[in-house]
């Protein structure tokens, strides 16, 4: 019999996912970690029974939330990621030469050794990168703390529910708006709009009374089934207000090779649906 991972994050909607072997399945403090293999997506992670990335997909959440805010920017140099103990978000944002340091801050070591061991194809090295300064710690509580300013803050958290629910707090925003540099910018990971409105409504609302610019731009990752994600935005520069031909100067420049993001996508992915434009405060 073959045995389905059923993700029943949603009230009225669950998506399954073949398991043809499952190479880890454990629990640590924090959460139960499981990856499996899946014949179109090939190693999948899920926490509780939610998945969080594949191989076969990764690149569009990662790119996306990594280099819309720093081709925006333009000159980002120091770097904060909140969660993404597996590794891929940082993964990308090493691939700017100009980044001199990235913090990353995860609140369970069982998360980056599993990723590292597991997913090695995920962190594609970026752990051994001197340049990423790894902290393991609570990151609602790193953010409450005095300590440096960061030209970008990426907060790559699971859902709001566990241990991740309070990465979605007002007082969450607040205090990481405190912790950007002149110009910086806070990206947050939204969900699903279609199925969870009132998780981009609320950040949005947070965001509405701390930011001159905010706002929020999508992009599809498949395996986050029920339509586009949704990446809120917030800054007090104009980083977001960046020209086309800016953009693909900068992106020329840095000569990456990447999957999904293109100036072009960047610039459209601001440009929202009417569904989600009236969940905007």
């Amino acid at each position: 019999m073959t045995d389905w991972m059923q993700e029943r994050l949603h009230a009225d909607v669950a998506q399954a996912l073949r398991m043809q072997e499952v190479l880890y399945d454990s629990a640590t403090a924090h959460q139960r970690l499981r990856v499996f293999t899946n014949g179109r997506f090939g190693r999948v992670l899920t926490l509780d029974d939610v998945v969080q990335t594949t191989e076969a997909d990764n690149f569009i959440y990662h790119e996306m939330m990594a280099h819309v805010p720093l081709f925006a920017h333009g000159a980002a140099r120091r770097v904060l990621i909140v969660g993404g103990g597996d590794g891929g978000l940082a993964r990308e944002v090493l691939k700017h030469q100009d980044i001199r340091q990235v913090t990353m801050v995860e609140i369970d070591a069982g998360v980056i050794e599993f990723a590292r061991q597991y997913l090695p194809a995920l962190s594609a090295g970026a752990f051994d990168d001197p340049r990423l300064e790894v902290v393991i710690d609570d990151g609602a509580a790193f953010m409450a703390r005095e300590g440096a300013a960061f030209d970008a803050i990426l907060i790559d958290s699971t859902d709001p529910v566990g241990p991740g629910e309070v990465l979605f707090t007002d007082h969450f925003y607040g205090h990481a708006r405190r912790r950007l540099a002149p110009g910086g910018i806070l990206v947050t990971q939204n969900g699903v709009p279609f199925l969870q409105g009132e998780e981009l409504t609320g950040t949005m609302r947070a965001f509405k009374a701390l930011f001159a610019d905010w706002t929020c731009y999508l992009a599809t990752v498949p395996t986050y089934a029920g339509g586009p994600m949704a990446f809120g935005w917030g800054s007090d520069g104009a980083a977001r207000q960046t020209p086309l031909p800016v953009l693909q100067e900068r992106f020329d420049a840095a000569a990456l090779d990447l999957d999904y993001y293109t100036p072009e996508v960047h610039a459209a992915a601001f440009a929202l649906p009417r569904y989600v434009q009236r969940l905007m405060p």
